[in-house]
């Protein structure tokens, strides 16, 4: 089943400068892992340090590996550089019927 993930993050207002390019960098082994099917970075617009992460991936399976991997150290990244605060990671699967 597919799934989408939402990553909340709230950037550093002191890393505001790098948070792009660290950001940039650790989604380039996101959207080429297997099963990855885009990926979007959006800005609150209130909030400029205020980030949302838009994961669609073909299989909740796929997100998993994915996820587990990047629990290693080769899959670690560099986002607890810029963070003020944990990240909030949702993962979206099942979904509700919708009548046309």
């Amino acid at each position: 089943m597919t799934c989408l993930v939402l990553l909340e993050l709230q950037i550093d207002p002191a890393q505001r400068d790098t948070a792009p390019s660290i950001i940039d960098e650790t989604l380039v082994a996101t959207r080429n892992w297997p099963g990855n099917e885009g990926i979007e970075v959006r800005v609150d617009d209130d909030d400029p340090n205020h980030v949302m992460i838009v994961e669609q991936w073909a299989r909740t399976e796929d997100h998993a590996a994915y996820a587990q991997w990047r629990t290693t150290p080769e899959g670690a990244s560099r986002l607890r550089e810029i963070v003020a605060a944990p990240p909030v990671k949702t993962v979206w699967s099942s979904t509700l019927p919708l009548r046309d």
